[in-house]
């Protein structure tokens, strides 16, 4: 009975999301995520895309004048090779699309296109808003920029090709940041929260969240900026990883067994 309240509770508190709480649907499902390895993670890093693709770990970090994009080593948190950023920028999410690794900027509607592994810059694209992150279901580039919204684009054109909101008992689910695509449902961070919201790509609708207040507590960070955000799966490893902006760990996590 305590867990069940206690989970209620963090139902409770989801959509309290800076700078504007939003009522939050009690009925929410909400589970705590296991833990099954943890690993080093730069705590100068101001995670704002994590990414796995053909078995190598990318890292996007934010904050003008640090954007960079790198890939690391699991094992050690070394980083391998590294992109910066143009400057005066503030690096976003990244995403894999065939050979090449795209990446959006919070302001200025430019996004970059990298080449994989080795990072070299392959052009530029442009988009409308803001961006905060991005994964991809196969199809299409799913971008978030803070707004219950989800753009799906046209990975040829980087065009919308439909528009996806976000609710959660009805409610639309704001500052949704950064994103994955796992087995058939997009996971989210959402902003300012330690929770991770698991949406249904078709309806738009919120299907249950992740309390990572564990994790949370292990990476120990005091600063307030120093939220949970990242989050990667491994497709061929059925492995998922999530870490936070200045975290000291990564963690590979599990759903707890029904």
């Amino acid at each position: 009975m305590i867990a069940r309240l206690t989970l209620l509770t963090a139902a409770a508190a989801l959509l309290q999301t800076a700078p504007q709480p939003q009522p939050a649907p009690a009925q929410l499902p909400v589970v705590r995520p296991e833990i099954v390895r943890s690993y080093p993670h730069d705590t100068g890093a101001f995670t704002e895309g994590l990414l796995f693709d053909g078995g190598r770990l990318y890292e996007s970090t934010g904050r003008e004048g640090q954007s960079v994009i790198r890939q690391v080593d699991l094992a050690t948190g070394r980083t391998l090779r590294e992109a910066k950023v143009p400057a005066g920028l503030f690096g976003e999410g990244i995403v894999a699309w065939k050979r090449q690794l795209f990446s959006v900027t919070w302001h200025g509607g430019r996004g970059f296109r990298w080449s994989l592994p080795d990072l070299k810059a392959a052009g530029e694209w442009r988009y409308t808003g803001e961006g905060w992150a991005m994964t991809d279901d196969g199809r299409h580039i799913i971008l978030s920029d803070g707004t219950p919204a989800l753009r799906f684009l046209d990975p040829a054109t980087m065009r919308v090709a439909r528009t996806l909101n976000v609710t959660a008992n009805g409610r639309p689910l704001k500052n949704l940041n950064e994103l994955e695509y796992i087995d058939g449902e997009i996971w989210a961070n959402v902003w300012m929260t330690r929770f991770i919201v698991r949406i249904d790509p078709t309806t738009g609708k919120v299907k249950g969240a992740l309390d990572l207040a564990e994790l949370v507590a292990k990476a120990g960070t005091t600063d307030p900026d120093a939220v949970a955000n990242g989050i990667a799966y491994d497709r061929q490893a059925r492995r998922i990883y999530v870490t936070g902006k200045n975290w000291p760990q990564l963690f590979e996590i599990k759903l707890p067994a029904k």
